[in-house]
């Protein structure tokens, strides 16, 4: 394993980490073979954003054995609303999660508190303007978290949460879709040679910011939720394999781990091959210039658009859209049963809205709920 110093913190985190989130649906016996695996990899970081008390008692219970060989990410004002996962500034709320966080992860300190999703203007007012992060930086003077981080997917905001001097990790979502401009520039021109096309003006300031400053970045969304892999999806002429978007977020200024999501062990060997692969096989400089559509209107399935007023899992519903999407229009029989199968569904939108604002990725929600109730016909 490679390890590196995730900023100033004083904390060496393995350069390939592992995203929690998609182990949320599976069995304890999975969950085990994948912490066992990965402890012996030497993987030392996990993030585990996700409040849902089952959830964590599964991935406490696997954790527990290692506990002092790891860096628990947790998220302050991740919380369940209506069963829901979402995010909540009430302070009473928050510090129910993270208590409950403690309680069951078998510990009594969370080695990186995050605060949870700053995005949007309004998160930032919510935080900064209210008393929220006064409370965030009690549980760091208490020693309940370690060191005080947040995670946000937009640069300009992430850049203005950084000026109040207070945070020592930013965990963003970084790979080249979310990176690149468009612009067609020739390879000897990429910054160092490193850089797959040209780096977004706010993006470039917010890593060399981070960089500058020792603020060490742990990194969401390294696969673009699996898109940048697939041949019918990804913006790219070309799809990229696991290692070369590993490498992509690893060359980042200030990033000291890609938090890689997987739900079995071989995806976990997957992500794991990347330390033994090649120059040729991390090499990502087919993309430059190549960036055939925007990202932007996809839905990478984070549910940061939760809750929903009529308990959509809009996550599922666009996953299983895609599914359906890619098939050409003959709907597979197991997507279809999957689909059907939620309690709620796309005809259930009553296009309120929420979804959208809260969406990080602009994706077209209403509209997208519309057209899965016209494609599954519920």
């Amino acid at each position: 394993m490679l390890y590196r110093e995730l900023g100033k913190t004083g904390f060496h985190v393995s350069a390939i980490g592992l995203g929690g989130e998609h182990l949320c649906t599976r069995d304890q016996k999975t969950i085990d073979a994948v912490i066992g695996r990965m402890v012996e990899a030497g993987v030392n970081i996990v993030d585990l954003f996700m409040p849902e008390e089952d959830y964590r008692d599964k991935m406490g219970k696997g954790l527990a054995p290692y506990r002092q060989k790891m860096f628990l990410q947790g998220h302050i004002g991740s919380v369940l609303q209506n069963g829901q996962s979402s995010r909540s500034r009430d302070i009473k709320t928050a510090e129910y999660y993270v208590r409950d966080f403690l309680k069951r992860y078998h510990t009594d300190y969370i080695d990186l508190g995050m605060v949870f999703f700053i995005d949007t203007e309004k998160d930032y007012q919510e935080v900064f303007e209210t008393g929220f992060i006064d409370y965030c930086l009690k549980l760091k003077k208490e020693g309940v978290v370690r060191k005080l981080g947040f995670s946000s997917h937009m640069a300009s905001t992430a850049y203005r949460a950084l000026q109040h001097g207070v945070f020592d990790s930013m965990m963003f979502a970084i790979n080249p879709a979310y990176d690149m401009i468009p612009t067609g520039t020739p390879l000897n021109e990429m910054i160092g040679g490193a850089i797959a096309g040209q780096l977004d003006p706010e993006r470039r300031k917010l890593y060399e910011y981070c960089e500058a400053n020792g603020i060490g970045i742990t990194v969401m969304k390294s696969l673009g939720a699996g898109k940048l892999m697939d041949p019918a999806q990804t913006p790219f002429s070309v799809p990229l394999s696991v290692t070369q978007c590993i490498h992509y977020a690893l060359s980042k200024p200030a990033v000291a781990s890609a938090l890689v999501g997987v739900q079995t062990v071989p995806e976990l060997e997957e992500a794991l091959r990347y330390l033994d692969a090649s120059e040729e096989e991390r090499d990502f400089s087919v993309i430059a210039g190549d960036l055939k559509e925007s990202f932007r209107g996809n839905c990478m399935y984070c549910n940061h658009c939760l809750p929903c007023p009529k308990n959509i899992d809009v996550a599922s519903v666009h996953k299983y859209l895609d599914l359906a999407t890619v098939s050409g229009g003959q709907v597979p029989p197991s997507v279809r049963e999957h689909y059907n199968a939620l309690e709620h569904t796309g005809s259930d939108c009553i296009a309120c809205g929420s979804c959208e604002r809260a969406c990080p990725f602009a994706v077209p929600v209403i509209a997208n709920m519309k057209r899965a109730a016209e494609v599954f016909g519920r």
